[in-house]
């Protein structure tokens, strides 16, 4: 995107167009190459635009509303499948709750970024195989590979989402960055809208009650669910409309979050030393491990790629080499918690999903830990940090798909 925007410099109508397909993302490009492009005109004339206060939220056109009224219509009906059509809850909702989110969120990025069916074509495909794959799967109540396909599933759908935000564009690793901000940006967002929602369903409900009017059970199966199915493209719909709004957010949230949690990472180590507890032996107490390890993880993820811009090296740079450094000792307790039990008891399904996924994310730590050092050093720039982080997510969507389409073959749906 950077490398597009200098070169349109001269070419207005090119670069109005390029800022119409993805406002969000043009928008983050353009503030970081301002100070090097300040005194051209047209960049001075593009600074004012993308940086005026305005005194007004931008909603969107009217065939925007339209489309997200229909989708969110569509995504609830597909969300109440199990009572329109006698389904078992317990089949229906472990193995597609993410076709109630993803698809809609396809479709707005296709019509927004008007995109040909060329491009569209192959995760649209992947996306119905995976449909009509993970429904065919038996029914079992002990089936570690069922579980942990359903668990793998919708992730696999987000990175077919990265896949159609970015335009099918697999060697720019700028709209992959613009990916992850979109993600933080619509999480934070949707949380938002789903408190204001929550809040809303508890006075609807209380003022009825007050009257002696019940309409808890109508309010959930019928209003509720629809709501919920129209947040992510809700909040989509406004982090896409409005950048200028949201895209502050994400790093402020980094910049509070990041020292917090390696202060609490610190300080749980020396509590588990403390407290005689250790992953070896305690299957739960790894489960939670583990756990935490994906969400530090995902914390340093979202913490480079809202910092990518800054161009000196300050305390965020120091905070995310220390988060990444304890965050490879937690690593490394978990990977050799996990080979010791394998050792001891065997490879399952579950273990060996586990031990890929730890696998993987000590290779990408040390990767980004290492570009985090080199930029301390002065030998790289942040945005090798961010570029060094993006270009390994295809191996977490190549790893998901395994798990969640292999696994159950491999393991005989045990």
């Amino acid at each position: 995107m950077n490398q597009t925007i200098s070169s349109l410099l001269d070419q207005p109508a090119e670069l109005e167009k390029l800022y119409r397909k993805n406002k969000a993302a043009f928008t983050r490009s353009f503030t970081e190459l301002y100070p090097s492009l300040k005194g051209h005109p047209i960049a001075d004339a593009w600074h004012e635009r993308l940086h005026f206060d305005s005194e007004s939220i931008q909603w969107g056109s009217k065939s925007d509303w339209v489309f997200i009224v229909l989708a969110s219509l569509l995504a609830g009906t597909l969300a109440k499948f199990p009572a329109l059509f006698d389904i078992n809850e317990e089949f229906f909702y472990p193995r597609n709750l993410g076709f109630v989110v993803f698809p809609f969120l396809y479709a707005y990025f296709i019509r927004k970024n008007k995109l040909p069916i060329s491009t569209i074509l192959v995760p649209l495909i992947i996306s119905l195989l995976a449909a009509f794959y993970i429904n065919i799967l038996p029914v079992s109540d002990t089936s570690d590979t069922l579980i942990l396909a359903c668990i793998h599933l919708p992730l696999f759908l987000w990175g077919m989402l990265g896949f159609v935000y970015s335009g099918a564009n697999l060697k720019d690793l700028s709209k992959r960055l613009s990916y992850l901000n979109y993600n933080g940006e619509t999480i934070i967002v949707g949380g938002i809208l789903l408190l204001a929602g929550g809040l809303l369903t508890g006075i609807t409900i209380g003022l009825f009650e007050l009257i002696g009017i019940s309409i808890e059970d109508f309010y959930f199966q019928y209003i509720a669910v629809y709501g919920l199915a129209a947040a992510p493209l809700l909040a989509t719909l406004i982090t896409q409309t409005n950048p200028e709004l949201v895209n502050k957010v994400p790093p402020i949230v980094a910049k509070i979050f990041s020292p917090l949690v390696l202060v609490m990472l610190l300080s749980y180590l020396v509590a588990i030393i403390y407290a005689s507890k250790d992953p070896y032996n305690d299957r739960d107490f790894l489960l939670l491990f583990n756990l935490l390890l994906i969400g530090v993880m995902g914390l340093i993820f979202f913490s480079v790629a809202e910092s990518y811009a800054e161009k000196k090296v300050g305390y965020m740079t120091w905070i995310l080499v220390f988060l990444s450094c304890t965050t490879l000792v937690v690593n490394g307790i978990a990977l050799s918690a996990i080979a010791f039990r394998i050792s001891e008891w065997g490879i399952t399904p579950n273990r060996l999903a586990v031990l890929g996924v730890n696998l993987l994310m000590l290779v990408h730590l040390v990767l980004v830990s290492r570009q985090l050092m080199l930029t301390l050093r002065r030998k790289s720039k942040l945005e090798q940090v961010a570029f060094t982080l993006v270009r390994y997510l295809p191996i977490y969507l190549l790893w998901t798909a395994i798990v969640t389409f292999l696994f159950p073959v491999v393991f005989n749906f045990d």
